[in-house]
Order: structure tokens, then sequence, then C-alpha cells
């Protein structure tokens, strides 16, 4: 369904909920603005950003969940192309980047949680990491959260990881994106680089 990808070997990808800050975030790290509508669910294609000299793309997936005017179906035919995507790219990425809100996360996890249902960041969190493709949380908004260690610390345990979220700061990174906060998720992404010998594109985070 998605067959816009540049063809490059190294990728880093952006996967998310709508309306968790996917795009800016991809502004902040590419200095580039892509089309982002005030309503969730308008990236409804990849966004890639190659630098034409690199063998390196940036790819911003589009949301995954409820989108407001969207039917249900289109809504499972994106999510199922964002895993057929990463599934047929696992070789090539390097790093991917899961965007959740960091005001509403939990909530939004503890909702759809049940005997029957995984819910998206939590099911697609696993997802990657049974792929072997190492993860980032980036926990955007954080600038709206007044209770940060204990939010973190909430989403890590939710997530399966043992708090406190302090000891995950390659896999847990508190950012803000929209005022340019985003230290602690480069860091953990230039770890991760770092473990693939690609200290190259460092220059990118």
């Amino acid at each position: 369904m998605f067959d816009t990808r540049p063809n490059r070997d190294a990728e880093v990808v952006l996967v998310g909920r709508s309306n968790v800050g996917k795009s800016t975030l991809m502004r902040e790290l590419t200095g580039h603005s892509f089309d982002t509508g005030g309503k969730p669910g308008v990236t409804r294609e990849p966004n890639h950003y190659d630098w034409a000299a690199e063998d390196f793309v940036l790819t911003d997936l589009p949301g995954f969940g409820f989108m407001s005017g969207v039917e249900r179906d289109r809504q499972e035919q994106i999510k199922t192309a964002i895993v057929q995507y990463i599934e047929e790219y696992a070789d090539n990425i390097l790093v991917a980047v899961v965007v959740v809100d960091g005001k509403s996360a939990v909530d939004i996890i503890d909702r759809h949680s049940g005997p029957d249902s995984i819910p998206y960041d939590v099911e697609m969190f696993h997802f990657l990491r049974e792929l072997e493709i190492p993860t980032v949380v980036a926990v955007n908004k954080m600038d709206k959260v007044d209770d940060r260690d204990e939010r973190l610390d909430e989403l890590c345990d939710r997530l399966g990881l043992y708090p406190p979220w302090k000891q995950w700061r390659d896999t847990i990174a508190p950012i803000t994106a929209k005022r340019g906060q985003i230290e602690p998720l480069t860091e953990a992404v230039r770890t991760h680089l770092h473990e693939h010998g690609r200290d190259d594109l460092f220059k990118f985070f």
C-alpha cells in the first residue's frame, strides 16, 4: 500500500497514534515542514525525508488508532499497511520511535486494555521489539504533565518495563517537540545508532 519509499538502506521510523505530534517531531528533526492538519489522521501516506548524498531516510508513518471522520475499515487498513511496511523493511530500520502523548498515553492504554484487547501503543512497542528493531518511546507534550516521574513510571509499567523509568533512558525519552525540547530522544536514538556502528548518522539527530 505504501510504495513511496526512497531507495535507501538505513532508516529511522516514527510511529504512533494520530495527533501525538509525530509531524511536529519530524519538523524538529529535519527542519522541514510537512503537511499537517488540525484534525487527526491527516497523514495517510508515509512522509519520507532523505538527504540526497546519504544512504539514510527518516520516515513518519501515518497515525494509527481512532481518527475522527475516518471509517473503521480505513483505520484498520492503515494499521495493517504500517505493520506490513515495518515487516518489509525491518532489516533496514535502525531505530523505531513510538511517539505517545505524555498527558493521555497511560489513560488511553488503560481504557483499551481488557481480556481481549491490547492497546495499539503497547502492541506496536512489543511488535517492534519482537522484530528486534531497537525501539525508543518518545513521550511527547511533557510540558503539559505535572507529575512527570510518576507518569513516566506508569507508562513503563504498562509497556512491561520495570520502573523507575530513569533506568530506561535508551527506551523512554520525555520530550516537548513543539518547543524543540527533544534532546532525550536524540540521545536515545544515538545510543542505538552507535550500537549499529552508524555514528555517521549522528549529524541528523
